[in-house]
């Protein structure tokens, strides 16, 4: 894509499974670079409320998300019936990157898209391996 993204950063404010250290310097990083961001208390709670704002955000071009997982912000924007497009969003997941990883993501102009592209289902996860006693 030829679009400089947009960068979205969710504070994780209420399940607070993201490292604090990590998402305060990801955030004061940012807020330092003079580069324009978006700035969410809670990716989770805006889905549960369907908040109109999340369609926005998913119909606004390329996008870089600092935030959990990809396959978990997938189906936020999804239960909030706001498709993110599967090759205009690449997030990073705060709760296993350093935060250097995911400011270096975020300021790296190149978008690399990362979300799932299909459902993983009960049927489709792998199978575990019995291993012998």
């Amino acid at each position: 894509m030829n679009e400089t993204p947009r960068i979205l950063y969710c504070h994780c404010q209420y399940a607070q499974v993201v490292p604090p250290e990590v998402k305060e310097l990801v955030l004061r990083r940012l807020s330092d670079s003079g580069e324009a961001f978006d700035a969410v208390a809670d990716l989770c709670e805006m889905s549960a409320r369907q908040d109109p704002s999340l369609q926005r955000l998913a119909e606004g071009g390329s996008v870089k998300i600092a935030a959990c997982f990809p396959r978990a912000v997938k189906w936020l924007f999804h239960a909030a019936k706001a498709d993110l497009p599967l090759d205009g969003a690449e997030v990073l997941n705060m709760r296993v990157q350093t935060a250097e990883e995911v400011i270096e993501g975020l300021f790296n102009r190149d978008l690399k898209p990362n979300l799932p592209k299909g459902k993983v289902t009960a049927t489709d996860a792998p199978k575990p391996v019995a291993t012998p006693a």
